[in-house]
């Protein structure tokens, strides 16, 4: 039994020619250069005693970059609804790399997001202290176990709640059919059916709508 997106990720790869794997890959390291330089920057405004050197995503090790990442996960489940609802394959984007277990798509319609997150966690970050994370052991692999350091469960619980209330702030963007503004959640959506409406060409054009959280 194929798990999902696997049969997907091969019938796109079967359909991409060497050049656009090149412009990919040129796109993709251009994008990192640029992801190490934003997160210097963004990193400096984070507390010294808890500040990460840099910016890892996978199996991080410090407190700061697991939140990160937890912050990350739950917007692209926001984004995952919203294209699912638009009739869109999570799997089949333009920029990120076809890989199991990395919906494409998912990865590209997030970058639309992410400064919104970027805000809410540095926020968040600034009235953090030490002991406000905690060690705990994992499986590094089959015969290595480890620590890494996360942020302590009742304090995770709160981040969880009050991400999910930021989705619910306003936007100065007006929605589709009516209001002269709308919750983050709503703009993701909307956003989404509008894609979807381009790529099947049911409208002309399609330019993202950016805004503010109020």
């Amino acid at each position: 039994m194929k798990r999902h997106g696997f049969d997907v990720i091969e019938k796109v790869k079967s359909l991409e020619d060497e050049n656009t794997a090149r412009l990919r890959t040129r796109l993709m390291t251009v994008e990192g250069h640029a992801s190490d330089k934003y997160f210097n920057q963004i990193f400096g405004l984070i507390p010294e005693l808890i500040r990460p050197e840099y910016r890892k995503t996978f199996k991080a090790f410090d407190g700061i970059n697991n939140l990160w990442n937890l912050s990350y996960e739950l917007l692209s489940w926001k984004v995952h609804h919203a294209l699912i609802k638009a009739k869109l394959e999570p799997y089949l984007g333009f920029l990120h790399s076809v890989a199991e277990g990395k919906p494409s798509l998912i990865c590209d319609f997030m970058e639309l997001y992410r400064y919104l997150v970027d805000d809410f966690v540095i926020q968040y970050c600034r009235r953090l202290r030490k002991r406000d994370f905690i060690m705990k052991n994992e499986d590094f692999s089959s015969n290595r176990k480890g620590k890494r350091e996360y942020l302590n469960d009742s304090l995770t619980h709160g981040l969880i709640k009050s991400l999910n209330e930021y989705f619910q702030r306003k936007v100065e963007i007006a929605r589709i059919r009516m209001g002269k503004e709308q919750e983050i959640e709503t703009l993701i959506n909307e956003e989404a059916l509008l894609l979807g409406m381009y790529l099947r060409d049911e409208k002309k054009d399609w330019q993202p709508r950016i805004g503010i959280a109020e």
